[in-house]
């Protein structure tokens, strides 16, 4: 792109420029060096002059929040089309304290309600400052990080999110949608949260849940969560599953989740759920979860809906390949939750289970090893696997490896092709679940 020299139409007061801006950058800072300069109180305004004068002049494409500064942010920060905002690391977006701010409302969205395209956020951090806004729950929708709907082409990648009351990144009714290399600590809600979208891909994220889950996806297709780190802040509030994948309404049946790392989670490493009305199998089909490591979750002791990988309402979903060790509960169940508060209303039903009937799960060429019994209600857990739901749901269980699960290998299903022996790891103790030449169980696992 040519660039050329474009004039400030704004106010030039809010400019540390009294002159044409030549770059297809646009600075924001604290310090008066910037091209719009703030003062630590409703910072939200320079930056959305920024952003406005960004949105105004197609020769210029980026927003850039100079660090280190911490803006405090009364209001939205509001992006238009074809805009990248960024920053320094030691840029911080910040809510203020007692912002009372109405239930929906999110910290940085879109400028135009009816949806916006490409638009990349990266590089700096957001503070939801959590405990200064104790005057609202958490996980009800307020101060949501990052919303966009109707969306396509978005981008939220190095940044450093953390003490929020809701979601990191919700996502509605969006199309391509990339979310990668962020850390997130302790968000109110889901670091990541889709409903109704399309094309999704989330990696190499570090995410510690506060509440609810770390990546989740409702009614969404065509889903890569891949190379994630994901664990839980310890604490009686400590969260649910790792991944959700969740299917009431449209199409899911192109899930893969691949080489993350799931470990002390207070709920279900990965939790797969179809639900509400019946629908015809190919709704609800074909979730791949392989070469993942499970370790420590399930640790709620208030909770029976723990595990490694609890499933429901899916046809043929595949779960190869992975490891699974030292998991509360078991390491695969199907399982239909009771007694369950489900979103966005938060009522309790009474049962989860899913309306159609004859769900297969394939498992095949996993480790699962030192399966412990769940916390509460301990009696009849501590299994390799188990199905709750022998009436409607099967397993086809193909040359795993399975070795010293507290009660046994199996509830209510068999293999004839298992291997029951210790796979021999290089190094337990640090979670080097490779294995040693000699192991009885090479071609299982992740390697």
């Amino acid at each position: 792109m040519e660039n050329k020299t474009i004039y400030n139409p704004l106010d030039f007061d809010n400019l540390n420029l009294g002159s044409p801006i030549q770059s297809k950058t646009v600075y924001v800072a604290g310090n008066g060096s910037g091209d719009f300069n703030c003062d630590g109180v409703d910072d939200q305004v320079e930056i959305n002059k920024a952003l406005k004068y960004v949105s105004e002049n197609p020769y210029i494409t980026t927003v850039y929040l100079k660090g280190p500064y911490t803006y405090v942010i009364s209001d939205s920060i509001l992006i238009g089309n074809n805009t990248t905002l960024e920053g320094d690391s030691t840029a911080v977006v910040k809510l203020e304290d007692n912002a009372n701010w109405p239930v929906g409302k999110p910290m940085i969205t879109q400028m135009n309600s009816t949806g916006i395209h490409e638009v990349i956020i990266e590089g700096f951090e957001i503070d939801g400052n959590h405990d200064n806004n104790l005057d609202k729950p958490t996980g009800y929708g307020f101060y949501n990080m990052i919303y966009f709907s109707n969306s396509t082409d978005i981008k939220v990648h190095d940044m450093y999110m953390h003490d929020g009351h809701g979601e990191g990144l919700k996502v509605d009714r969006s199309y391509n949608v990339q979310f990668y290399n962020n850390v997130i600590y302790k968000m109110g809600h889901n670091a990541f949260f889709a409903e109704d979208c399309q094309n999704l891909e989330a990696w190499n994220n570090k995410i510690t849940i506060r509440t609810d889950c770390g990546l989740r996806v409702l009614n969404s297709n065509h889903i890569r969560f891949h190379d994630n780190v994901i664990d839980s802040f310890y604490h009686w509030s400590g969260g649910d599953s790792g991944i959700m994948v969740e299917k009431t309404t449209g199409t899911v049946n192109d899930v893969e989740i691949y080489n993350n790392i799931i470990h002390d989670i207070y709920g279900s490493g990965i939790w797969l759920i179809g639900w509400l009305e019946s629908y015809p199998r190919e709704e609800a089909q074909n979730v791949h979860v392989f070469r993942n490591i499970f370790y420590n979750t399930g640790t709620n002791p208030n909770n029976n809906c723990v595990g490694g990988i609890i499933t429901s309402g899916f046809y043929d979903t595949l779960i190869e390949n992975n490891v699974f060790d030292g998991v509360y509960h078991a390491a695969i169940i199907h399982m239909s939750p009771i007694g369950i508060q489900t979103y966005p209303t938060y009522e309790t039903r009474s049962s989860l289970s899913p309306s159609s009937t004859e769900h297969t799960t394939i498992v095949r060429k996993n480790i699962i090893v030192n399966t412990q019994k769940r916390k509460t209600d301990p009696d009849g857990t501590g299994y390799a696997i188990i199905n709750y739901l022998p009436e409607t749901d099967a397993f086809v269980l193909e040359n795993n490896c399975l070795y010293n699960n507290s009660a046994g290998n199996y509830q209510n299903c068999t293999s004839s092709t298992d291997t029951y022996a210790d796979p021999l790891f290089v190094n337990r103790s640090i979670h080097n679940y490779r294995l040693e030449p000699d192991s009885p169980c090479i071609g299982s696992g992740y390697t």
